[in-house]
C-alpha cells in the first residue's frame, strides 16, 4: 500500500491533485473550528446533550455543529445563503 501511494506521488498530476485535496481537508478543519460570533455556547452545549438526533448529526459532521461552525452553517464570502432559488 505504501509503494502505491508512493508511485501515484511520482505522478506529477495525480501529487497536484492528491495535495490539493489535502489542503482543502485542512482548512475545512480549520474552518469547522471558528464559531459564528454570537452563539451561546452553553445553550448549544445543552441541546446537543439533551437530543440525541442533533448529538448524532454532530458526530458525522465532525462536530461542527455543537461549535456552530461558520463551515456548517453554510456561511459564504457573500453573506448569502445558496440553498434555494433566488428571488
Amino acid at each position: 500500500m505504501l509503494e502505491a501511494i508512493g508511485n501515484a506521488l511520482r505522478i506529477p498530476e495525480l501529487r497536484r491533485k492528491i495535495l490539493f485535496t489535502l489542503g482543502l481537508f485542512l482548512v475545512f478543519r480549520i474552518l469547522a473550528h471558528i464559531a459564528v460570533p454570537g452563539a451561546d455556547k452553553a445553550a448549544l452545549d445543552k441541546l446537543f446533550n439533551t437530543n440525541a438526533f442533533l448529538g448524532l448529526l454532530d458526530l458525522f459532521s465532525g462536530g461542527g455543529l455543537s461549535t456552530f461552525s461558520i463551515i456548517a452553517m453554510g456561511s459564504s464570502a457573500g453573506g448569502r445563503s445558496h440553498a434555494g432559488p433566488a428571488g
